[in-house]
């Protein structure tokens, strides 16, 4: 396979990848409110997260900004208990979000979720850079593969919201599941899995 390709290949299964408990957990709270309907705001979302990952991922890994490796890995598992917890908050209230009655794609990102998964987006960035940084060892300008690792990621990312929002529209419409039951329920286990890699991170 070119540069290209393997950087690709290995972006993509970064996310796609059973031990990503992390961003799996994080992109399975991100789209809990949201049905298949939604599908604009759910990849108005997905792209603000990437540009804040993109933006920090490409920083740590040329070294211009530097973080101690311990502190990202406990504030990646608080993103995604906050994103849970808001889930949760809004459950308990009417009107969760449906799709936007708004055309374009500017007032879709233009909103405070979306800068929101952002701001996320620069702390998962950041882990995201110490892989990639064991990947490419002493390379001092991997412009061509930052590139593609952030496409491969970006192109995980799609698949599993694609696979998260068709399963929920399985259980809303199949099997008629309850639209609060379904972000209750997947948003408390985001919370308990984010739980869980906090206090690996402590007792590490």
């Amino acid at each position: 396979m070119s540069t290209f390709q393997t950087y690709l290949h290995l972006g993509f299964l970064h996310i796609c990848n059973p031990r990503a408990t992390d961003h799996l957990t994080f992109l399975l709270a991100l789209c809990a409110p949201y049905v298949l309907a939604d599908w604009r705001r759910v990849l108005a979302l997905v792209t603000s997260f990437t540009v804040g990952h993109s933006l920090t991922l490409a920083l740590a890994t040329l070294r211009l900004v530097t973080f101690p490796p311990a502190t990202i890995e406990a504030l990646i598992p608080v993103t995604i208990m906050a994103t849970a917890v808001f889930n949760l908050a809004r459950a308990g209230r009417p009107g969760l979000p449906t799709a936007p009655p708004r055309r374009g794609p500017a007032p879709l990102l233009l909103t405070a979720p979306n800068a929101l998964a952002a701001v996320f987006g620069l702390i998962h960035g950041l882990g995201f850079s110490n892989y990639l940084r064991e990947l490419l060892g002493q390379q001092a300008r991997p412009v061509l593969e930052l590139l593609a690792f952030n496409v491969g990621v970006e192109l995980g990312q799609v698949l599993i919201v694609s696979v998260i929002l068709l399963l929920g529209a399985l259980l809303l419409r199949g099997f008629g599941v309850a639209r609060r039951d379904w972000v209750l329920a997947v948003s408390g286990a985001a919370l308990g899995v984010a739980a869980l890699l906090l206090l690996q991170q402590q007792y590490a």
